[in-house]
Order: C-alpha cells, then sequence, then structure tokens
C-alpha cells in the first residue's frame, strides 16, 4: 500500500503537467482547421485545438478519479493469520489504528486479505489513465505519417532516425506509449483474476499482483512521461493541415453542402444529389463549388456567393470553440 500511495503520487504528478500543457495547445489551436476523420478517411473539419480538448477532457476526469479513489484504495491490513486480529488479547483494534497512523493509510472496516478489489481498483483506474495515452499516442502516429504530415514529435539531431533511411522521423515516443499502454490493459485482466482468491489465504491468487501490479506502475510512468514529452515539443504544421483540408477538392464539407439546398430540395433528395456531384468530383478531380454551381437544381436556389460559403471549411466547424472553451474553463475551475 504504502508503494501504491507513492506510484499514484508520481501518476498524479505527470497527469497535472499533461494537462496543462494540453489545455495550452488547445487554447493555442483553437482555431486551427484541420481534418477530422472517420474510419480513417476526411470527415468533417474540425480543429486541432478541438482534438487536444477532447483528449484534455479524458484526462481531467482521470484526476478526478484519482481523487474519488485514493481515500477507497489506501487502507492498510493488519490482522493476523485469519484475518481476525485474534493474537492480540486487548487492544486489537487500537493497536491496529495506531499502526495505521503511523504509515498515513486509513484503518480497515474489515480485513481484506482475500477481498481486494481494492487492488483491482488501482490496476482498472490505470488502464483508463493509459487508454487514454494510447489514443493520443495512436492519434500522433498516424498524424506523422508522411502522406499526412500534420504534426510530428519533438526533433532531436538524430532520434527516431532509420538505421538505413536518414530521412525518417519516427514516432519513437508514439511506439513506446503504444506497447506500454498494450501491456498495462493485459496487466488489468490479471489483476482481476487475483480477486478470485479462496478462503482467507489463497493458494496463488495473490501472487498475482506481485508479478503484475509492479509492473502496471512502471509501465504507466514510462507513457505518462513520454506523453508529457512529445506534447511539451510537438511540432505542428498548420499550412500542412490546410492543405490537406483542401486537398480534396471541397468534399470535406459535403455534409454542409447537403443542409443548404435542403429545406428547398428536401433533406434526402439533397443528400442523393450531393452524393452523386461528389463521385463526379471524385472522378474527375474537379472542384466540389464548380460542380455544385454548375447543377441546375442547385443553382435555381442558391448563387455562387453562398455555395462558396458553404465549401469554406471554416464555416463548418459547429460548436467546436464553444465546446473547447467549456473545457478549459472546468480545467481552471479545478
Amino acid at each position: 500500500m504504502l508503494e501504491i500511495r507513492d506510484g499514484l503520487q508520481i501518476v498524479d504528478n505527470e497527469l497535472a503537467a499533461i494537462s496543462d500543457v494540453m489545455g495550452k495547445l488547445a487554447k493555442c489551436y483553437r482555431d486551427t482547421l484541420m481534418t477530422g476523420r472517420s474510419n480513417l478517411q476526411q470527415a468533417v473539419p474540425i480543429t486541432l485545438g478541438y482534438k487536444m480538448a477532447g483528449l484534455l477532457s479524458a484526462v481531467e476526469r482521470h484526476r478526478t478519479r484519482l481523487a474519488e479513489i485514493w481515500p477507497r484504495i489506501l487502507v492498510g491490513e493488519f490482522a493476523g493469520a485469519s484475518d481476525t486480529l485474534a493474537s492480540i488479547e486487548v487492544g486489537g483494534l487500537e493497536t491496529q489504528a495506531a499502526l495505521m497512523q503511523e504509515l498515513g493509510l486509513s484503518q480497515p472496516d474489515i480485513a481484506w486479505h482475500t477481498i481486494r478489489d481494492n487492488i483491482a481498483d488501482v490496476d482498472c483506474f490505470l488502464g483508463l489513465v493509459t487508454s487514454t495515452l494510447g489514443k493520443l499516442s495512436t492519434d500522433i502516429k498516424l498524424m506523422m505519417q508522411t502522406e499526412v504530415s500534420e504534426v510530428y514529435e519533438p526533433y532531436a539531431h538524430g532520434r527516431g532516425s532509420s538505421s538505413t533511411m536518414p530521412q525518417k522521423p519516427n514516432p519513437i515516443s508514439s511506439c513506446y506509449i503504444h506497447a506500454c499502454t498494450s501491456v498495462v490493459r493485459q496487466h488489468v485482466a490479471a489483476l482481476l483474476d487475483a480477486n478470485v482468491a479462496d478462503h482467507e489465504r489463497s493458494t496463488g491468487p495473490w501472487e498475482i499482483e506481485w508479478i503484475v501490479l509492479l509492473e502496471a506502475f512502471c509501465l504507466t510512468a514510462g507513457a505518462l512521461a513520454q506523453s508529457r514529452f512529445v506534447l511539451e515539443g510537438l511540432e505542428v504544421d498548420e499550412k500542412r493541415m490546410r492543405a490537406n483540408l483542401d486537398m480534396a477538392n471541397g468534399l470535406v464539407v459535403s455534409e454542409a453542402v447537403m443542409m443548404g439546398p435542403g429545406p428547398y430540395l428536401g433533406r434526402e433528395y439533397a443528400h442523393d444529389l450531393v452524393y452523386d456531384i461528389c463521385r463526379v468530383a471524385i472522378q474527375e478531380n474537379r472542384p466540389l463549388l464548380d460542380l455544385l454551381a454548375a447543377n441546375p437544381e442547385i443553382s435555381a436556389h442558391m448563387n455562387r456567393e453562398e455555395l462558396s460559403k458553404l465549401c469554406d471549411p471554416a464555416n463548418y466547424l459547429g460548436l467546436s470553440g464553444e465546446m473547447v472553451d467549456r473545457v478549459l474553463r472546468k480545467k481552471d475551475m479545478r
């Protein structure tokens, strides 16, 4: 329990630092346009600040979870052979209380030697934390692809270079984070298995903790440290983000375009009509705006200037900015 307390303090400190840097990134890039992706395909426009604020909201929930589980978990155990304090004839509970006070742990209501949900609670928490870090690292790896090139891990001479291909900036930290988080998730299942204990002293499940709990903390600490390093030095290419938005000739705003003539043509008909126009734009590599303006059914209700506004990704961000602001306000209120 003393080791768990020290380990959770490390996690708490790292989460606070990551929250701060995510908050700065969300604020700095609140209005920086990029493409949102669905099934790895361009979907609708978002901002980098919106993406960061989404991850920040998860980190803030983890900090809240930790504050909630802290008193529930940090409870000591001192009760004797079958956990009844029978070996101390007088003042057993008082002795237990004094020991817990000296150790800085809470006194248990009853022994928990083979009822170890508190230990599993710790590892489930670590699994949630590292899953969020895994999401962060996955997005960064995908955004670092040569064909995307929207963000990069911090540059240092020689870091991430290939042994045979000098041009490659490999996502080293993101790879480490991914590996660490994957193993921690497997450890969650092992710690849940350790809960299935027999009688008042188990014949093996307890020992599972000795193997995996320490490693889960070490891997979590590593994933947190690497995530903090990446975020603190994240390199952002705003021009490339804009170029990627524009590369599909306006198709990234097809949903907005569909909604525009919907009141005049009917939503379902407008959807089918814009769908067919999008197929032509893809096949002929032509700007969506030109095809929309040339379509007699659409141009009968909307002129080119109106269609141009619909085709501007900056005009189809919904309430993303307000959502970023809400996350930042909630963080500042902590």
